[in-house]
């Protein structure tokens, strides 16, 4: 049960901010995980919103390689409700059954093909120390670019953010998605 009471329709918000609602069941189909909790502050809502399409439909890294990040960050944030959500999305673009189990189990990703190794590597660091190690920090920028590095980075932490705000807001997991281990 969550720690306060969920926003979920536009009777629970000012009518100044029913547009806010309509941007979230635009994106999402539904008001519920941190974005149920976000809408305490409509505010806040309305300028985090327009990231998630950004991040999923224009940014510069590919959905294979953002998700692979993304999933690493919430692992990492032991947030149950974004990690069945954002699994579900990553199956949907194609993500490997494999790479999911490796990441759900906090794996060892020195097998994994470099560019998805340094990746995890990188969400793993970042989430864990707030650092990246320069050469790990190098070698993604050599490969990839400024653009990419910013926007892999930020998507990292759009998803690190929204995984605090289930967490300390306890937002259960939508059940008969996947779950993390106990």
């Amino acid at each position: 049960m969550t720690r306060i009471v969920p926003k979920t329709s536009k009777a629970d918000i000012d009518p100044a901010y029913h547009h806010v609602v309509d941007g979230v069941m635009e994106v999402f189909g539904a008001v519920r995980g941190p974005f149920s909790i976000l809408l305490h502050s409509p505010a806040l809502a309305e300028l985090a919103l327009p990231l998630v399409p950004f991040i999923r439909e224009h940014s510069v890294v590919p959905d294979s390689l953002r998700m692979a990040g993304v999933l690493a960050a919430v692992r990492e944030r032991e947030a149950k409700y974004v990690w069945a959500a954002q699994v579900g999305y990553a199956r949907r673009v194609g993500i490997r059954e494999d790479l999911i189990d490796l990441l759900r189990a906090k794996g060892d990703a020195a097998g994994l093909p470099e560019d998805e190794r340094d990746v995890i590597d990188y969400a793993r660091q970042l989430m864990r120390t707030n650092r990246v190690d320069q050469a790990l920090f190098d070698r993604l920028n050599a490969q990839f670019g400024p653009q990419w590095m910013v926007e892999m980075t930020a998507s990292m932490n759009f998803y690190a953010f929204l995984a605090g705000m289930t967490n300390a807001f306890d937002v259960p997991a939508t059940e008969g998605l996947d779950k993390l281990p106990e």
